[in-house]
């Protein structure tokens, strides 16, 4: 996952990067997932690389490095099974002229699908809207520039507006030639299922705690400056997610993890006094780092419920359905409040509400 870096000084935000953390197409190395590099390596040695590929897992653990590593080496190498027959992995050198240009974002052959800045607005859009895919369209209905490989990114499925989900389907159903979608997605399970059967699945698992400080490591300052006890707290409590990681190592990351896994935990009972007092602190449009914070401590929470539920034999059927559905509830609430620049206290005060009744309901 992102590694060492290449120089990447964007100055515009970028909703596939986390922070000032360096961005995954510019990681030279990959730590973790070695099997899936591999087959990915083989079925291109093999000259079987399909169309379109869905690389799934938890956030943050390294689904966008690997998706730029392959895009790289196909963009790279014209004739992708030569190279691959004699590769030990999907590394490219650096300086290769293509690579350069998949590291600025000027390759002619690679089309990036991902929620766009908006400078008018000075904010990310909510959405991948469907004249985003209309443009990726254009673009693979063209000859390729370099006679090779046309790659694009969609990072993520989740974030396709339905429109644009439904674009996206009519362009892999009929792929031009030599054309390959790689697209990320942190729930699998909510990509549109005539998406998700058109793709090879590539499904990647949370990182080892070792693999995790071995990335933290190549970052540099501030991350490779974080205090041992801290860094293994961090890692500890994240599950193998370097995003998650890096969150709780920001500002006062850990701090204000503790305090939403104390009222999470005590769910359905709410202590309405600290709810209140929490909106009051992630509502400022400069405590965005919070909010965020919140919004992933809520997931984490709802994501942990589903999967203990799923593997208890004693849950009884339907107890997961209110989580499920809080979950869709508490994703359009998120976009709305954040598409309408709405007050975020009646969102905070609505969400844990939702929450508690969630709860009640699955023990009921």
């Amino acid at each position: 996952m992102a590694p060492k870096a290449l120089t990447d000084n964007d100055a515009v935000p970028e909703s596939d990067r986390f922070e000032d953390a360096p961005h995954p197409r510019a990681a030279s190395d990959f730590i973790g997932h070695e099997e899936a590099e591999a087959e990915l390596l083989r079925a291109c040695a093999a000259g079987q690389l399909p169309h379109a590929i869905l690389i799934g897992g938890p956030s943050g653990v390294g689904k966008a490095t690997l998706a730029w590593r392959l895009a790289r080496f196909l963009l790279v190498n014209r004739e992708p099974a030569a190279a691959a027959a004699k590769a030990q992995d999907l590394a490219t050198e650096q300086d290769h002229p293509a690579a350069r240009q998949a590291l600025s974002l000027a390759h002619p052959d690679l089309f990036v699908l991902r929620r766009e800045w908006n400078e008018k607005t000075k904010k990310l859009a909510t959405e991948i809207r469907v004249e985003d895919v209309r443009r990726a369209i254009h673009m693979f209905h063209q000859a390729a520039g370099g006679q090779g490989y046309r790659v694009a990114i969609v990072d993520s499925a989740e974030d396709l507006n339905a429109s644009g989900a439904n674009a996206l389907l009519k362009l892999i159903e009929e792929p031009p030639p030599r054309c390959v979608f790689i697209i990320i997605a942190h729930r699998p399970g909510r990509v549109l299922a005539t998406i998700r059967s058109r793709c090879r699945k590539l499904m990647l698992k949370p990182l080892q705690e070792n693999e995790v400080a071995r990335i933290v490591a190549t970052l540099g300052p501030p991350w490779s400056q974080a205090p041992k006890p801290q860094l293994q707290d961090a890692i500890a409590r994240t599950r193998g997610s370097l995003h998650g990681t890096l969150r709780l190592l920001s500002g006062r990351g850990l701090e204000l993890d503790g305090k939403l896994r104390r009222m999470l935990g005590e769910l359905p009972k709410v202590d309405w006094r600290a709810t209140h007092a929490l909106a009051e602190e992630v509502a400022p449009r400069d405590n965005a780092d919070d909010y965020d914070a919140l919004l992933a401590a809520v997931y984490d929470w709802l994501e942990a419920r589903v999967r203990n539920g799923a593997g208890d034999s004693l849950v009884r059927p339907g107890a997961l359905a209110p989580y499920a559905e809080v979950w869709e509830k508490v994703t359009e609430a998120a976009q709305q409040t954040e598409a309408l620049n709405l007050d975020k206290r009646p969102f905070v005060l609505a969400l844990f509400a939702d929450l508690a009744a969630a709860a009640r309901a699955a023990s009921a």
